[in-house]
């Protein structure tokens, strides 16, 4: 009897796949509606983040323009408080008194003398003497000595003891100097400048606050995050962290420094160099897309379902016959069946599948008698290897000997079976091997290579691996491994590799390091510009080792060592040169920034106390800074500069920082050194002032890495 035609074209495998190309089209036309949303939303953040940018730039221009404009009050201010008005008091007040449209560019302004003395506070109180003091005030001190108008970081005010940004200018002829303090709680500093600008139209309100070039929190929406860390709002702690990461850059042009879920602008304020941040929810921004997105989704979803449907009502139609050749196939292995029972009759190429595969599983009986043998004889030979063996197959153990399982920690149920990348330390790991062996065995070479790999108790041990393939031709047919333990050489190895490149009493770099971080930006000139290198010599350091000992002296290099690594950043290389000289490598660092770090450090280590055999042993520096530039001739040329830039600064009175000059020979202060170095044991040291940091080293760890202790004096009250 003839099959009637339908039935064979619904028995042929030919009409399956046009089935699995109308749902494959079904699920098509559902990725491409997402991808185009998908697309549809990187232009809107992109299109977003311009526009970001431009306003925050906006509103940074703003700010600048406010602090010129209350900077400009203030020097008015100063002008005409000239020595004879601020010396009568009465004239001074009715002079203040009327001019109150002072108040609206400050909520306080303060008159001091030349000594830091206040004179005369007015706020929103009136006008009244003041017994305010400020002459250890650095913006202070700074702003009388340059004769210029300073603005301060955010400081606890001593009139109002509230958080406040200070603006000072100084009178004429050095008479004083006038304050106007912005209370920052009390006084919006973005007020005026963002009304109305918050608003792009779509409903979005950015979140927009201020911050000083350390990310201090300056404005805020909410006061209680003044004066906090930017880290603090968590809608831009990782933008922070980027920022920071990237070395807190002042554009006043605007940035883009979205992350996360949040897409983050920023723009620097000229002139302060306020940093102003503004950040918008991701979510906030896509989600006029977000609901078509949802719509477009919704329905392929539901064109997908019917297909599916449709589909699945066939096909369970169709293949009923290949369901039971399936049943039967799952169990091809199962030795308690015979190979030639349980197959299901079906005709077309069913039934061809179906003959293969009964074919097929008469021939893994006898093959699995077969490997049966073989893979006991293996076994004895891997358990007799003194090294760890496996074997693997598209990256998977299928053998491990005892020896292996020993060096991992793990029971042979926990490796079978498993990916080889289970005992790799990282994912990046387990690509370079793979890369590694593919090169190998491509080349006609065994593989061999040291690998740190995972116990099973969490440690990490190195090993040597050496793999090759079980055939050279076919690399799915496998790959045998051997690994040796190898943990006690590597740190043997690297012991000697720390050793080679480091002082072994205070842990910094040596010479040796120090040569090659220098040969390094030789090599790279013009592009490792801008650079600088700081020689540092200690002061009043031979005294030390002459009435203590050299104990005392090992202790005090300790402590200058571990004072100094505090103050450099994570990129730059301090050095001991040897005996008291120490030098700091300053990469990508322009010479006003190397000057500041080489007069941070000699801060530190004139603020280091030792305590031995009942007193407190100190010492100062003296440093010197070389530019690095096209026109200096070798490594050699380079440190010389900087040598001789420190024996000038010894020369000068110690305790200071000198720059080289090009072409400039300080043989004189090379001198001058020699003769204040014969005065070192003479000397006494002088005791901190009162807002001094006071670093203080135990003498129990003078056999080892000495830690500063930072103390202050209780009485210590923050500056306006």
């Amino acid at each position: 009897m003839k099959t009637p035609f339908l039935w064979r074209m619904l028995g042929s495998l030919k009409f399956r796949p046009a089935l699995a190309a109308l749902l494959a089209l079904a699920m098509g036309i559902s990725i491409s509606t997402s991808v185009l949303v998908q697309r549809a939303q990187s232009d809107t953040l992109a299109e977003h983040s311009s526009r970001a940018v431009g306003d925050t730039a906006r509103i940074a221009r703003m700010l600048s323009r406010q602090v010129v404009a209350q900077q400009k009050a203030l020097a008015v201010l100063a002008v005409q408080l000239q020595p004879a008005l601020v010396a009568d008091t009465g004239t001074l007040k009715r002079k203040l008194q009327d001019m109150p449209v002072l108040l609206t560019q400050f909520d306080s302004i303060t008159l001091f003398d030349a000594r830091g003395r206040g004179l005369l506070t007015f706020d929103d109180k009136g006008v009244r003497p003041t017994a305010v003091d400020i002459s250890d005030w650095p913006y202070f001190q700074r702003a009388l000595r340059e004769q210029r108008a300073m603005i301060s970081e955010p400081v606890v005010s001593r009139i109002s003891t509230e958080l406040v940004v200070v603006l000072a200018h100084p009178m004429p002829a050095k008479g004083g100097m006038a304050v106007g303090a912005l209370r920052l709680r009390s006084r919006d500093l973005l007020a005026d400048i963002t009304d109305g600008q918050n608003d792009d139209g779509q409903g979005e309100v950015p979140l927009v606050l201020v911050t000083d070039p350390q990310g201090r929190i300056l404005a805020h929406p909410n006061k209680e995050f003044i004066g906090a860390p930017l880290s603090a709002e968590p809608a831009l702690a990782a933008s922070a962290k980027r920022w920071r990461e990237a070395g807190a850059p002042l554009e006043p042009a605007g940035l883009d420094f979205s992350d996360g879920d949040q897409a983050v602008a920023l723009a620097g304020v000229a002139g302060p160099d306020w940093v102003v941040w503004q950040s918008t929810p991701r979510s906030t921004v896509l989600a006029p897309l977000a609901q078509a997105r949802s719509e477009a989704l919704l329905w392929a979803l539901a064109l997908t379902l019917v297909m599916s449907l449709a589909l699945l009502a066939w096909l369970s139609l169709l293949l009923r016959p290949l369901s039971r050749l399936e049943t039967r196939a799952e169990r091809l292995f199962d030795g308690s069946l015979d190979p030639q029972a349980g197959w299901p009759l079906a005709g077309g190429e069913i039934g061809r599948l179906e003959r293969v595969l009964r074919h097929v599983g008469a021939e893994r009986a006898q093959l699995e008698a077969f490997n049966h043998r073989v893979i006991k004889r293996l076994e004895s030979i891997m358990a007799a290897a003194p090294v760890g063996i496996a074997f693997t197959r598209n990256y998977r153990f299928e053998l491990v000997s005892r020896q292996f399982c020993q060096l991992l920690g793990r029971d042979e149920a926990q490796l079978l079976g498993q990916p080889a990348q289970l005992i790799l330390v990282s994912n990046e790991d387990h690509m370079r091997l793979v890369n590694d062996l593919a090169a190998a065995f491509e080349s006609g070479q065994l593989y061999a290579g040291e690998w740190q790999l995972l116990h099973a108790n969490g440690t990490r041990i190195w090993a040597r691996l050496r793999a090759q393939p079980v055939d050279a031709g076919d690399v799915l047919a496998g790959t045998i491994w051997t690994a040796n333990d190898i943990t006690q050489e590597i740190g043997a190895r690297q012991a000697l590799e720390w050793a080679a490149t480091h002082d072994p009493l205070t842990g910094l770099a040596n010479r040796a390091a120090f040569d090659q971080r220098v040969a390094r930006l030789f090599a790279a000139l013009p592009r490792s510009l801008p650079a600088a290198l700081v020689v540092l010599d200690l002061d009043r350091f031979k005294p030390i080792n002459d009435q203590h000992g050299h104990a005392a002296g090992d202790a005090m290099l300790r402590a200058i060592a571990a004072v100094a690594a505090e103050r450099v950043r994570p990129g730059d290389l301090l050095v001991r040169l040897g005996g008291d000289e120490f030098a700091v490598v300053l990469e990508r660092c322009p010479t006003d920034v190397a000057e500041r770090v080489a007069e941070d450090l000699l801060a530190a280590i004139s603020n280091v106390r030792l305590p031995w055999e009942g007193r407190l042993l100190d010492v100062g520096a003296s440093a010197g800074v070389a530019v690095l530039s096209d026109l200096t001739a070798d490594a050699a040329a380079w440190l010389a500069a900087a040598d001789r830039a420190c024996y000038g600064a010894k020369a000068a009175g110690r305790g200071r920082v000198h720059q080289s000059h090009h072409g400039q020979e300080s043989q004189d202060g090379q001198k001058s050194q020699k003769s204040q170095e014969s005065q070192e044991s003479q000397e006494q040291p002088m005791p901190p002032g009162p807002y001094a940091l006071r670093l203080v080293v135990d003498r129990s760890l003078a056999g080892q890495a000495a830690s500063a202790v930072p103390l202050r004096d209780q009485d210590q009250v923050s500056q306006s």
